[in-house]
């Protein structure tokens, strides 16, 4: 039985957060199944002094507000034809998030993941990057500004992930300084991770 995390959870300080999500376990229950998986690789953005985020400088606009939120919000995007799932943290008007970037997912989810990603050329293609596993669990941009902890889409306890990895976030090259930011966090050796060093 999935239980959802508490709102208490998501509390934590971002980098801390972005570490203690590696492993728990992302669930959608969706009309046509439920798709599960294992959080194998985040990202942290800490706007206002983070010139990788969309709140850098404290910007406020129509998209950014729901970082501005309690933490535990869900704040997604689109970029390019791809939704991004990102859970919002600290506190209320501090815009910090956290990217889930890959997801592990669960063997009984597989066949219903390769029904939505046919472009997949294997399993891990499925959901080894921010886009795709959005794809593949059907999580849209309805969910912008909902809870995390709160059914249909949530995070529950999942398995303790021992090797992580600290990195450079992805595909930030225009950021100045906030490229070389070691904010990014993954399972050492897991197939689903997008970018391994």
């Amino acid at each position: 039985m999935n239980v959802p995390l508490s709102q208490s959870f998501y509390n934590q300080p971002t980098l801390e957060l972005a570490i203690a999500l590696l492993g728990k376990k992302l669930i959608h229950d969706t009309d046509d199944g439920i798709c599960e998986g294992y959080i194998v690789e985040t990202e942290a953005y800490m706007g206002p002094h983070d010139r990788a985020a969309h709140s850098y400088n404290n910007r406020r606009t129509a998209r950014t507000e729901v970082m501005f939120g309690e933490a535990g919000t869900i704040y997604t995007y689109t970029m390019h034809t791809h939704v991004l799932l990102n859970i919002v943290c600290a506190q209320k008007n501090i815009p910090h998030a956290i990217l889930i970037r890959a997801i592990e997912p669960l063997e009984h989810c597989i066949p219903l993941l390769k029904e939505r990603r046919k472009a997949a050329k294997n399993n891990a293609q499925l959901t080894n990057g921010p886009g795709k596993l959005c794809q593949a669990f059907n999580i849209n941009m309805s969910y912008n500004g909902k809870s995390i902890f709160l059914p249909p889409l949530y995070i529950a306890e999942g398995k303790d992930i021992k090797q992580i990895v600290e990195s450079k976030r992805v595909g930030i090259e225009n950021s100045g300084e906030a490229k070389d930011f070691l904010w990014r966090f993954y399972e050492q050796d897991n197939v689903y991770v997008s970018k391994r060093d």
